[in-house]
């Protein structure tokens, strides 16, 4: 089996020293080791953290925007050129679908060659307070960036961070998911085989703890955490970040509702709700989880809903036929099982979704369910589920269905599905949700910002704003 390593000062290591200290990453498709890891701790994130401050500190790289731009420019052409092999790996590793592994891949392209564009355009501004005085405010590089990545969309939630960290003159150290670590590093090779990187500036240790990510956050010597993952994690690294008062970026867990109304297009939403909730089997913080449909739509939309569901094909990543993919792991599948034994217990389940038999038994595989639930205060509303298991909601009007949507903590992404542009306006205003997409759900852009307020985290991915973590402002007064 391949190993994935660190990357740590310019070389590629197993373990300490060089000697292999690794773990093993299961196909979660069939619960077979796919491949080993190595597995880091304080020495190796201490390493990587001096290595990004030298390179920060004592290199011109956060003086060259043109070789930035370039660089990005670059490994977004060779991750394009490498996507066919990386998505076998994503596939192999995830579970995920093949056509959403490319997908990734692409976005993540897209992002980079985007985020070269705005490394040559980082503006600051003058302005002349009194006759002959000036005030100079300059956009600076934050200093030396952590960056925690999940593993269900490793390649995009990479380069959502790490390029605008770039762009900006950030050095960077990485500290992937070990369960996708091997496809981080067939992507990373794509940045740090270009020579004309300094050394240092982009570091990468593995752990399957937690040991590297604490030393991130309570090191003096990084100066932003740029994190992906769970509320509870998130707050976890909020309290070890406060000591050194670092700069925070915390996507965390989401709960998304799709409002549907009854004026909406049917068929155009039922699947638009069916392909929101499914994407990376619902494992994604975006993903539909939440359904409130107006009252004289309700057992209308509830039964297409259910046949939809249904319908859907369970499988393989690399089964062109699949329409849904497996859980990370067999423990994430037996877990989502629990669920739909409390919701047929407790709410009133309109769908059970079974473990599949056969081959696919073996694997992390479980069909989508459709819970039925009334009280805004069961934790099917209240708590982020991540898996294929829908809450469907009642809602009496368009006050009732706000009131119901912003009725969590997590406020992250949300969609309205209705004919009537003026409503969907109207709703969006009052909705408590970073994103609120229209007839549609899961349209991410690497030009447009994403992120979201309460539970859900702070700070902003994509964008103009997304370079925002990674850049200070300097204010340089002078007289004439």
């Amino acid at each position: 089996m391949q190993t994935a390593r660190h990357y740590i000062d310019g070389e590629w290591l197993a373990g300490p020293g060089g000697t292999a200290a690794c773990g093993e990453a299961l196909n979660p498709a069939t619960a077979e080791p796919a491949a080993r890891c190595a597995n880091g701790g304080t020495a190796e994130a201490a390493a990587a953290i001096h290595a990004a401050r030298n390179a920060f500190d004592k290199t011109t790289w956060r003086h060259t925007p043109r070789l930035r731009a370039d660089i990005l420019l670059a490994f977004a052409s060779r991750l394009e050129a490498r996507k066919d092999t990386i998505a076998d790996w994503l596939v192999t590793l995830n579970g995920k679908l093949r056509r959403e592994a490319i997908g990734e891949i692409m976005a993540g392209v897209s992002e980079l060659r985007y985020y070269a564009g705005l490394a040559r355009t980082l503006y600051g501004r003058i302005l002349e307070v009194e006759p002959g005085c000036y005030s100079s405010l300059e956009r600076e590089p934050a200093g030396v960036a952590g960056i925690i990545l999940p593993w269900n969309a490793p390649i995009t939630l990479l380069v959502r961070s790490l390029a605008p960290a770039l762009a900006a003159g950030c050095s960077v150290v990485l500290k992937p998911a070990h369960q996708t670590a091997m496809a981080h590093d067939l992507a990373l090779e794509c940045l740090v085989t270009d020579p004309r990187l300094p050394r240092g500036v982009v570091n990468s240790v593995i752990e399957s703890g937690t040991d590297v990510s604490r030393l991130l956050c309570e090191s003096p010597d990084v100066d932003v955490i740029s994190f992906t993952g769970s509320s509870k994690v998130g707050k976890l690294i909020a309290q070890a970040s406060a000591g050194t008062l670092k700069r925070l970026s915390l996507e965390l867990g989401g709960k998304a509702p799709a409002l549907v109304f009854e004026d909406c297009d049917l068929g155009k939403a039922v699947n638009g709700v069916v392909a929101g909730a499914l994407v990376l089997a619902g494992q994604q913080c975006t993903a539909i989880t939440r359904v409130l449909v107006q009252e004289s739509l309700y057992e209308t939309f509830s039964a297409r809903l259910i046949e939809a569901l249904k319908a859907v094909r369970v499988g393989l990543g690399n089964d062109p036929q699949s329409q849904m993919g497996c859980l990370i792991d067999r423990l994430n599948r037996d877990r989502m099982d629990g669920l739909v034994d409390t919701a047929q217990r407790d709410e009133r389940l309109l769908l059970r979704g079974a473990i599949p038999g056969g081959e696919l038994a073996r694997g992390a595989f479980i069909q989508p369910s459709l819970v039925a639930v009334e009280n805004l205060q069961s934790p099917f509303i209240q708590q982020e589920l991540f898996g294929p298991l829908l809450v469907i909601e009642r809602c009496q009007d368009e006050e009732d269905a706000i009131r119901r949507a912003n009725a969590t903590r997590y406020s992250l992404a949300s969609s309205v599905w209705t004919q009537d542009s003026a409503r969907a306006r109207r709703i969006a205003t009052r909705l408590n949700f970073g994103t609120v997409w229209c007839n549609s759900h899961n349209r991410l852009f690497a030009e447009a910002e994403t992120g979201g307020y309460r539970d859900s985290g702070y700070g902003k991915l994509h964008g103009i704003e997304g370079l925002n973590d990674f850049l200070q402002t300097k204010h340089f007064y002078f007289e004439t």
